[in-house]
């Protein structure tokens, strides 16, 4: 007989398994269909290991710098292996803690692959053979893969994807990372400061493309300062493999240089995990590859939602789970409020860390608004200083007109962290007035927050 369910959940990612949780503290009978590892990608192959990664290459870089605060290290070394032991150990801890919790929340766990076959019905496959559930919500959050071009394709060998940075093979000498999104300057961080001779090509203009030019400006004069070189405007045509090395076309200005490279990583973007889930026979709409859905989630097809990387940008493990809880407290028969995708922040922890949520400057003149622009550096910054962590800058964007905080973006230590203040700011419609009047602790990073602000209105103190 075949199992039925309220919710049922494909993909066990930060969208999946969280949009099952919720279900069942709802009262929902709820289970979950994984093909490969519960957490999904972001626990096991994205977030979580490559800040593992990054945690390391950031005390390799401190204990570089241990004579600035009095201290001594000698014979600094690093064993890769161990560091990528380390990431692999964080990785798989945390996919336990996901087992935990769906098991505490009495959510059942199929393995297996899964295929919409009728309305109201999901067909698995798994080790002991096909089985049919039942569901009166199903929820598709299969996630995304990396986007591979033609003549680039990754081999795991010279030509890396994210997953096969996360456990290298070797350790790059001479590496080029193709594409300056999140992920790309991510690893080219990690990898620049264990001693990787790196080179970024970006097609756009700036590195970081979706963040405020002045913001992605500072990060590439830091990133250059590291020994990084940023090719902007530039594209790779094309990689001729050799043994042990790679030649690539690099194409800018109207000419091609070829350089050579022994290890390529692509990180070009991503694509929706899409196929052979029986989205078409079901009628569910697909556009370049992530499924369309409406302000709630839905699809369109009665009783199937989409959620997280496969529903489209933004591509981020918070606004999936969050997406989870909206359309788990909807099938409930509650009333959740629309995500905003503008108060939705973007966190890239490359060293220096970029952090931002709203509007950028040019996108709000774009939109007609008159703004006020407030910036702080963190030299400024006794807390900053302290922590010999002297480069960086906050920028706030305000509407003249209200006063409302249009956007926030940040370069610079723990800015990551420090975001969620103005994010929380915005989702409950603070003005400068409010934000003003916030008295910060100190001495802390986050005193920028507010002397960004004041900046934007002429009020700065200590500038």
């Amino acid at each position: 007989m075949a199992a039925t369910y309220d919710f049922l959940v494909i993909g066990a990612g930060p969208g999946g398994y969280v949009a099952a949780i919720r279900a069942a503290q709802l009262g929902l009978k709820a289970a979950v269909v994984e093909r490969e590892h519960l957490g999904g990608i972001c626990l096991n192959w994205g977030c979580i290991p490559t800040k593992a990664l990054l945690r390391s290459s950031e005390v390799f870089h401190l204990m570089h710098r241990a004579k600035e605060f009095g201290l001594s290290a000698d014979k600094i070394d690093y064993d890769l292996p161990a560091v990528v032991k380390r990431s692999r150990g964080v990785a798989k801890q945390m996919e336990g803690g996901v087992k935990h919790l769906l098991k505490k929340n009495k959510v059942d766990v199929v393995m297996g692959e899964a295929r919409l076959a009728g309305k109201g019905k999901v067909s698995v496959k798994t080790d002991k053979g096909t089985e049919e559930i039942s569901a009166k919500h199903i929820v598709l959050a299969t996630g995304a893969r990396a986007r591979e071009l033609p003549g680039l394709e990754a081999d795991g060998d010279l030509v890396w994807t994210y997953k096969h940075a996360l456990n290298p093979p070797r350790m790059p000498k001479k590496l080029l990372v193709i594409g300056s999104g999140a992920i790309g300057i991510e690893f080219a961080s990690f990898y620049n400061t264990l001693g990787a001779d790196t080179t970024v090509v970006e097609v756009m203009d700036r590195v970081l493309p979706v963040e405020d030019a002045e913001i992605s400006a500072f990060a590439k004069k830091q990133f250059e300062k590291q020994g990084m070189k940023i090719m902007e405007k530039s594209m790779v045509k094309q990689l001729d493999r050799a043994k042990g090395k790679v030649t690539a076309h690099i194409e800018a200005g109207g000419k091609v240089e070829k350089v050579e490279f022994d290890t390529v990583i692509s990180a070009v973007g991503i694509v929706g995990n899409v196929e052979n889930l029986g989205l078409e026979e079901a009628g569910v709409k697909v556009d370049r590859t992530h499924v369309v859905t409406d302000e709630y989630c839905r699809t369109g097809v009665d009783g199937v939602y989409a959620i997280g990387d496969v529903a489209g940008a933004p591509w981020l493990a918070h606004k999936a789970s969050h997406e989870g809880v909206l359309v788990a407290e909807f099938a409930a028969g509650g009333h959740p409020h629309p995500i905003k995708p503008n108060s939705i922040a973007g966190c890239t922890y490359c060293h220096p860390q970029v952090a931002s949520v709203g509007l950028t400057e040019a996108k709000a003149k774009e939109q007609g608004y008159k703004v006020k622009v407030g910036k702080f550096p963190f030299i400024g910054n006794g807390k900053a200083v302290a922590l010999g962590e002297p480069e960086g800058l906050v920028k706030t964007v305000f509407d003249e007109k209200t006063g409302e905080l249009l956007g926030a973006h940040m370069v610079g230590a723990e800015v990551t962290e420090l975001i969620q203040g103005y994010v929380v700011g915005r989702a409950l419609e603070t003005t400068e007035e409010d934000l003003m009047n916030t008295v910060f602790p100190h001495p802390t990073l986050s005193e920028m927050m507010h002397e960004s602000v004041l900046s934007a209105y002429g009020r700065a103190i200590h500038i």
